[in-house]
């Protein structure tokens, strides 16, 4: 997906087997984030992050949805253990990450394996990628401040 396309309606699962579709956000603005992992530094560090500043976001027009490949008791966990206040879709057939082109080869210490890279997706009320933080632009101890620039 790419500046100034339509993202699909179709989001996926939440953690509680919920449809998540962004025209149930129409007037708002949607943070559609992508992170690799649920309980790992990285990503509870930007999960906790957004969870802190959610009211500014909120004020600001913005509703976050994260998008994990991990499946929906993981991210009940992940929610409940960060007192998380949005909700998180279980992309665990890999739709949405692919959908989105988040879903790569990565390489760790000399080992290359398929995964989710960080990417953070900005839309706009009618459904239309406004911005995208791609993953080495990402400061995940200030990830709202970067979605509210």
């Amino acid at each position: 997906m790419n500046v100034g396309e339509i993202a699909p309606d179709f989001l996926g699962l939440n953690e509680k087997g919920e449809e998540i579709r962004l025209s149930n956000y129409k007037g708002k603005k949607v943070v559609l984030y992508f992170y690799p992992k649920d309980m790992t530094s990285g990503c509870t560090t930007q999960a906790c992050n957004l969870r802190d500043n959610y009211d500014e976001l909120k004020n600001a027009g913005f509703e976050v949805i994260g998008a994990s490949i991990q499946d929906s008791k993981s991210h009940q966990k992940f929610i409940e253990k960060n007192k998380l206040p949005f909700t998180i879709i279980a992309d665990t057939e890999l739709n949405l990450v692919q959908q989105f082109g988040v879903w790569g080869e990565k390489s760790m210490y000399g080992r290359k394996y398929m995964g989710t890279f960080r990417t953070t997706f900005i839309i706009d009320e009618n459904g239309v990628i406004e911005r995208i933080i791609l993953p080495k632009e990402i400061k995940t101890k200030d990830h709202a401040a970067q979605i509210l620039k």
